[in-house]
């Protein structure tokens, strides 16, 4: 289960029926101490509502209810596009969820390509191919089809490249352009 604070459950102000203003998807040990940590601090600091799961899924856990319920109930995904994120089941059934979302429900979508090229995403190259050739050793070709298509879907979205960000920095211009969507 995720772990949120209470602050992060205060219902959004932006639309009626939104739990959250922003859902982070992103891998954990690529960007959590600090790209994510970074931008989620700054979209709080902004009053923007966002679900950010604090907790590891343990290794043969399914992703929870609690969590496929705040990727539903936010009005925007932004996902944080790493070089190990393709290689976290959790997160590729993070986006395909994301991406049912934006198809069913009109969720906007926003990809930030994080220390990573948009091709290598959208075409499955680099550390996404080596991840895709292990996954296709373990899980079905149906559900390896389905992330591989929710990739092409996503990475062929406008977004940002920030491979060159300092630190994980968050600039205050960077920050204000993610604002305008919210």
């Amino acid at each position: 289960m995720a772990a949120i604070s209470s602050s992060d459950c205060k219902p959004s102000s932006s639309r009626p029926g939104w739990s959250y203003d922003v859902f982070l998807s992103f891998r954990g040990e690529d960007t959590r101490k600090n790209f994510t940590d970074h931008l989620y601090t700054a979209l709080i600091q902004a009053g923007i509502h966002t679900f950010r799961d604090d907790d590891e899924l343990p290794r043969g856990e399914e992703i929870g209810p609690q969590l496929l319920k705040a990727i539903e109930d936010s009005r925007i995904s932004i996902l944080v596009f790493s070089k190990d994120y393709a290689s976290s089941r959790w997160c590729l059934d993070e986006l395909v969820k994301i991406l049912e979302c934006k198809r069913t429900m009109g969720q906007l979508v926003l990809p930030i390509f994080y220390d990573i090229d948009p091709s290598d995403v959208r075409k499955q190259k680099g550390s996404f191919a080596k991840a895709f050739d292990r996954h296709e050793d373990i899980f079905s070709k149906e559900k390896v089809n389905k992330w591989r298509e929710a990739l092409l879907l996503a990475g062929n979205l406008s977004g940002w490249d920030i491979r060159s960000l300092a630190n994980g920095y968050i600039s205050p211009n960077f920050l204000f352009q993610i604002q305008l969507y919210v």
